[in-house]
């Protein structure tokens, strides 16, 4: 299987340095550094488990990578516009 960069593999690979920058950065002495909660730091992670696995569907059953691409920006697309809506309603 040939390595093919695709739109949910990047946002994965932000995801798990985001992860990691928050796990292992020390929280008192970086002054504009993200704090993050466990909790978040727990949806985080799920969410670049649910990217990967979405990136592993939209591979087997889409050939093209032009195609995945172009799914796969409108995925991400849709899930962002959901997000924004979400969090104006709660």
């Amino acid at each position: 299987m040939s390595l093919r960069i695709t739109p949910l593999n990047i946002v994965s690979a932000i995801g798990l340095g985001l992860v990691t920058v928050s796990l292992l950065s020390d929280k008192a002495t970086a002054p504009r550094q993200v704090n993050m909660s466990g909790f978040y730091l727990l949806i985080l992670g799920c969410l670049i488990l649910v990217t990967f696995i979405t990136d592993l569907v939209f591979r087997f059953t889409l050939k093209d990578i032009k195609r995945i691409w172009v799914i796969e920006l409108i995925f991400i697309i849709i899930a962002a516009v959901l997000m924004l809506i979400l969090q104006k309603v709660a």
